[in-house]
């Protein structure tokens, strides 16, 4: 009772900004006009623009949580429209900063030292402000320039208060409205509150930002500032300070020598190689995020929203892109009932039509106009035909590969990054798909059938001692052969000829 009148008075408020920015459209809904008049009134309408647009405005008022939750909605254009999330994608997490004293004391009291003995300088007028946390810049003890990130005052209990809503109206709908399970909105906001946490906790950011250059060690064209553990726990992160021209400044970036079509082909390569070579990518990656350096590489920083993807669906992904981009719509239906994303009982020619429908007026037009997230986020729409389940991390993926195309196109709007990518997708899929893959894998597979061999005959002699003691009750003569077989500890006369063969094909494949 106490969660329910909580939650609903934090419902009215939320709608009473949603009616002041003309962002609720509940007047819609067979008699709600009485109660949109009385959200409304004393309220001049604060907004102009397009729906989304007055949703942008009016989220970024409420906070850091709606702030998250309309980049979430972003990817989510089977629930708000394709123009609505376009509009949402374009939704700048920035408020205004806290104090630097609150700042300094966070520092101290997470760091436990004073701010003198950590830095020799510290800049308190921040260069960023964002819903979670804001970053200055400082100078370290032995010299070094860095940035500091320091979490929001408040802003994990703000967040836990709106998820605890999200998730009851989550689970209102679901036991309301049956039709819409499929949406898997109390799943949804699981997923969503778990990336919050993990956003709220900078040491998993400092974990992130780690891996993430460790994947790329060694390539010059990508780099990951290096991360000051000591000098960041749970509320503060510290950082490798990097300069550089945001990657959408295209006139600075001609000004300074750079090759924008080189700049294009890097990022394209480091998509492509973050999402199906790594399978961990930075899904937060706007304009803001990534610089180009005076050599011409990519920088990135704000790992706090990571992306995982794993091999098997890397591998329907490239299947379904390969199939769209090459008109074979038969195998991008086949792969989604092969992954098990469209019921088995759907029918298979149907679902060929309806990504025929879809593809061919994005395919149909000028090669520098096609967007693959565009075509993904139309698939999504006609998940209920097809009473298809939500992918969370695909939706994800879709957000990214949305960004990345804007990024592309304010670089060359003559370019399409996927063709750019396309040769590195195609030989991954023959490394990871064709008959070299398959053999590699059967050869792995029988070499760890092999080294759990022995771990299966010690549990089987355990299990067969016991049967002889009367641990279990088994005919005598079953027991007694048991035992005998267990006790033969002979190889079979096979199996070296086997490991040869197996090592070999390895060898040859690889």
């Amino acid at each position: 009772m106490i969660r329910a009148t909580r939650n609903l008075h934090r419902l009215f408020t939320i709608a009473r900004v949603l009616a002041r920015h003309d962002a609720l459209t509940i007047g819609e809904l067979p008699g709600s006009g009485p109660l949109s008049l009385l959200l409304r009134l004393g309220r001049r309408p604060a907004s102009e623009g397009r729906p989304g647009e007055r949703l942008a405005r009016a989220l970024t008022e409420l906070g850091p949580t709606f702030i998250k939750l309309g980049q979430a909605l972003s990817t989510r254009a089977d629930l708000v429209g394709e123009e609505m999330a376009a509009d949402l994608s374009e939704l700048q997490d920035r408020l205004a900063p806290f104090p630097a004293k609150q700042a300094r004391r966070i520092i101290e009291t997470e760091l436990g030292a004073p701010l003198g003995e950590l830095f020799r300088e510290f800049d308190d007028q921040p260069v960023a402000a964002a819903s979670i946390a804001q970053v200055h810049f400082a100078v370290t003890a032995d010299g070094r320039e860095v940035a500091v990130k320091v979490l929001r005052p408040g802003v994990d209990q703000a967040f836990r208060r709106d998820i605890d809503l999200l998730a009851w109206l989550a689970e209102w709908v679901e036991l309301t409205r049956p039709g819409l399970r499929r949406l898997r909105l109390i799943d949804s906001v699981e997923t969503f509150a778990e990336s919050v946490k993990l956003e709220m906790d900078l040491r998993f950011e400092a974990a992130a930002a780690a891996e993430l250059a460790e994947n790329f060690e060694g390539d010059d064209s990508f780099r990951v500032p290096a991360v000051d553990w000591q000098r960041t726990g749970k509320r503060v992160l510290t950082l490798e300070r990097v300069s550089g021209i945001p990657v959408d400044e295209r006139d600075r970036l001609l000004a300074a020598g750079h090759d924008v079509d080189s700049i294009l082909q890097k990022a394209a390569e480091a998509f492509f190689n973050m999402v199906f070579r790594d399978g961990f990518f930075h899904a937060d990656l706007h304009p803001g995020n990534l610089f180009v350096n005076a050599d011409g590489n990519l920088v990135a920083v704000d790992f706090g929203i990571m992306g995982r993807v794993d091999k098997r669906t890397r591998r329907f992904l490239g299947e379904m892109l390969l199939g769209f981009l090459n008109g074979n719509y038969r195998r991008v239906a086949e792969v989604h009932f092969e992954a098990g994303y469209v019921p088995a009982d759907k029918s298979i020619d149907a679902f060929t039509q309806a990504s025929r429908s879809i593809a061919e007026p994005i395919l149909g037009l000028p090669l520098h106009e096609i967007s693959v997230a565009r075509l993904l986020g139309q698939l999504f729409e006609v998940t209920e035909t097809f009473a298809m389940e939500t992918q969370p991390q695909l939706l994800l993926l879709q957000k990214s590969m949305l960004v990345a195309e804007g990024i592309g196109r304010r670089l060359d709007p003559r370019v399409n990054m996927w063709q750019l990518a396309r040769p590195l997708i195609e030989g991954w899929m023959r490394q990871n798909l064709g008959p070299e893959a398959r053999v590699r894998e059967t050869v792995v597979g029988a070499l760890a059938s092999v080294e759990r061999l022995p771990r299966l005959l010690a549990q089987l002699e355990k299990s067969t001692t016991l049967l002889a003691e009367g641990g279990f009750r088994l005919h005598p003569d079953t027991v007694r052969d048991m035992v005998g077989r267990s006790h033969d500890r002979r190889l079979p006369a096979w199996l070296p000829w086997l490991l040869v063969l197996g090592l070999g094909i390895a060898l040859v494949v690889k």
